[in-house]
């Protein structure tokens, strides 16, 4: 298992891997429909989304746990 110091790279790549996947494949989909080639276009666009993703999230989280915790009543 991974050490728990590194939770927050953790956190960052699952929600990375899952946004850019969810987000990646309905935006392939508006894009050109239902083609016959849709899972090749889709995996592409995941790939390139999932390495834009991940160093994106490691930088906001800070600043998201910030302003959740400026909203959130104790």
């Amino acid at each position: 298992m991974i050490s728990e110091k590194h939770q927050h790279l953790v956190f960052a790549f699952f929600m990375a891997l899952l946004m850019s996947c969810l987000m990646s494949f309905v935006i392939t989909i508006f894009n050109i429909g239902f083609a016959d080639n849709l899972l090749s276009l889709w995996l592409q666009a995941w790939s390139f989304a999932f390495v834009v993703a991940f160093p994106a999230v490691v930088t906001v989280a800070p600043l998201v746990k910030k302003l959740t915790a400026a909203v959130v009543k104790k």
